[in-house]
């Protein structure tokens, strides 16, 4: 596997540092999970549990190995610090300055390893009046600037269902720049600080919204911009039995398509009407959409190019034979539950594909193998 030779210590907890760790290790990197004794991540005391640990916990850490280490404590500083010249990576999601109390900050850890990649994940960054602020998702979207621009024209903003400045800002640019330092470090030697900010990484998905806002020195008005709700062509419309299709019919060919199926070809010059006129349109549009139940218009419009899907639902989705073939949906045997389902692989390699391969590991499972490694060495 790609990264079958990197040992990667992961300090992270919760979502954005677990969510990179879980990438690497699906294309088998280790990942060593050093947690606190006793009650380590605080993931694992979620809602709805599996055995003693939460459902999320159990997809988020497959994959990985479970260390216990009290860091504030001489014994378990010294254990870490020895984990540390035989790692290539440690990844931690603390606020600024709480590493450097403990004496292993990067420039600490570096004494010990000159090689080891440093990555800290955290909301602001390690720079910048903010960097000691607390925060959580909404709030690195808010100060993005996202926030205020999710919703319906008219209404207070929307938060969106998944943590985007978690994942997309923060877990993904994690693991980008992981891999980035690793071909760096294998062609000299030499570790470094990758220093991820989830606001940063949110402000970085703006590329449709900011360089308007630079071209024009205009702001972008919640439910006015073209793929939020400020064209009837890219929409959410209610059918008649309640459920929901999705409209992005934004080129000429798909629209005109679309167009044709609901049995309004007047509305086809209209693809690139004024916002006041899309409002009009999108209100005739839920009008004709609404006497019809899904069923009946996903058969309209059923091996038509006219860019329609269904609104599917949880249930619906883990069925739905596209998820199924791109195997995004997986079950794997687990030593005290059984069969279990796990979320799939999204990045497919042809010759190096990742694999589920171990379930998620129970607190400190693995403390006793890595110190008795650890003693072995010396």
């Amino acid at each position: 596997m790609p990264l079958q030779s990197t040992r990667i210590l992961d300090l992270t907890r919760l979502l954005p540092g677990p969510y990179c760790t879980m990438l690497l290790a699906d294309f088998g990197a280790e990942v060593i999970k050093v947690e606190e004794p006793n009650d380590g991540d605080y993931a694992r005391a979620d809602e709805p549990k599996l055995d003693e640990d939460s459902a999320f916990f159990h997809s988020i850490n497959r994959n990985k190995k479970s260390v216990c280490l009290d860091l504030k404590s001489g014994e378990g500083k010294e254990q870490f610090l020895k984990l540390v010249e035989t790692a290539d990576v440690v990844v931690e999601s603390f606020r600024p300055g709480v590493m450097k109390r403990l004496g292993l900050d990067y420039e600490s850890l570096k004494q010990v390893n000159p090689g080891i990649i440093y990555c800290a994940v955290t909301g602001y960054g390690q720079s910048g009046p903010y960097a000691s602020m607390p925060g959580h998702d909404i709030n690195y979207i808010s100060y993005a600037g996202l926030l205020h621009l999710m919703g319906e024209r008219d209404r207070k903003p929307i938060q969106p269902a998944t943590q985007i400045a978690d994942i997309g800002g923060g877990a993904f640019p994690a693991t980008v720049g992981i891999l980035l330092a690793i071909i760096e470090q294998r062609k000299t030697g030499e570790g470094q600080l990758v220093d991820i900010s989830m606001m940063d990484g949110v402000i970085s998905w703006l590329q449709t919204i900011l360089p308007y806002y630079f071209a024009t020195n205009k702001e972008a008005k919640r439910g006015e911009m073209a793929l939020s709700g400020g064209k009837a062509c890219y929409g959410v419309y209610e059918t008649q039995d309640g459920r929901y299709l999705s409209v992005g019919a934004l080129e000429e060919k798909f629209w005109k398509q679309f167009c044709q199926i609901i049995g309004r070809e007047d509305f086809i010059p209209l693809l690139e009407a004024p916002v006041h006129e899309q409002h009009r349109l999108a209100y005739e549009i839920q009008k004709i959409i609404a006497e019809k139940p899904q069923a009946e218009w996903l058969e309209r419009f059923s091996g038509m190019d006219a860019c329609i899907a269904p609104v599917l639902t949880m249930e619906e989705m883990v069925k739905d034979p596209q998820v199924q073939a791109r195997d995004m949906i997986q079950e794997i045997n687990h030593p005290t539950l059984g069969t279990t389902k796990q979320i799939g692989i999204p990045i497919k390699l042809s010759e190096t594909p990742g694999r589920i391969r171990t379930h998620a590991p129970k607190l400190g499972e693995h403390t006793d193998e890595i110190l008795e490694e650890l003693k072995n060495r010396s």
